[in-house]
């Protein structure tokens, strides 16, 4: 690879950490509180929705009453708020208290955090480490068709990362709990992102597991089209020269490049701090 190439692909990797990172808080949004813990984000438009009820008071910033923290689901359905079927908890901070639940599809217009777990399926054969990458469903509502982990999920209220990754690996790829529980945790990221869906406030959990040639994932549940071993080169080959697998995923796997020694030397430093934050 030429030192132009090398530093085209540098620049497309740097590129996709940082259009994770769009967001500058609070921008125009009004910080969203609720006894003094701010746990979210709004836009004007959207605190103005909010504003009709009783245990909202919209100023400077919008305060939840203790009474609407407990009901933020029936905020956010009066709200006009998009519904998903799934409650994540909702805290301050990643490692904070639990101050109540939102339906995940609210979470970007609250700008409330939102957790999620990713796995690497790894398999290392005589001629190098291959990696199974899934293709998204077309009927997705986000980024459908694009490129993702073997098992990808938010993690739904009362559960941990590594318990939602159990779960999701039945359900999506039919990987046996016994590899799954094999996961090795690697990593954390988070970010705040600007989507057409509202605020993305992520915070992700990677995983790698080493799983035997003899493998392969199966399509569960419908979110997934498929499943594809590829080399790692050439998984490395698609990030850095392409926008073909879903935007949060590039984190995870520049960080196994990054672990991989794929990248090296300066550049590999320029991205380690770019994925630091």
């Amino acid at each position: 690879m030429t030192d132009m190439a090398c530093d085209r692909n540098i620049a497309k990797l740097i590129s996709h950490i940082a259009a994770c990172r769009n967001a500058t808080l609070p921008g125009e949004r009004l910080v969203v509180q609720a006894g003094g813990r701010v746990f979210g984000y709004a836009t004007p438009d959207f605190a103005a929705r909010l504003a009709g009820d009783p245990d909202v008071t919209v100023a400077d910033r919008v305060t939840v009453a203790p009474a609407g923290l407990a009901r933020l689901n029936e905020l956010a359905r009066a709200a006009g708020c998009r519904f998903r079927g799934e409650d994540f908890d909702v805290r301050e901070t990643v490692d904070g208290p639990v101050l109540g639940v939102l339906d995940r599809g609210a979470l970007p217009d609250f700008g409330v955090i939102g957790v999620g777990a990713h796995l690497n399926g790894l398999v290392e054969r005589a001629d190098g480490w291959w990696l199974w990458v899934a293709k998204r469903a077309a009927d997705k509502k986000l980024d459908p068709g694009k490129l993702d982990h073997l098992v990808a999920g938010g993690v739904c209220a009362g559960m941990s990362p590594f318990e939602t990754l159990v779960k999701e690996a039945a359900e999506e790829a039919a990987l046996p709990e016994t590899f799954a529980r094999q996961a090795v945790f690697r990593a954390r990221f988070g970010y705040n992102m600007e989507r057409p869906e509202g605020l993305r406030r992520d915070v992700i959990y990677a995983y790698d597991v080493v799983l035997p040639e003899d493998f392969t994932p199966q399509p569960m549940d419908g979110e997934v089209a498929g499943f594809e071993l590829m080399p790692l080169d050439e998984v490395f080959a698609r990030v850095s020269g392409s926008d073909e697998f879903k935007f949060n995923v590039n984190l995870v796997l520049i960080d196994l490049f990054l672990r991989f020694g794929l990248v090296t030397g300066t550049d590999a430093v320029v991205l380690r701090e770019a994925l630091a934050g």
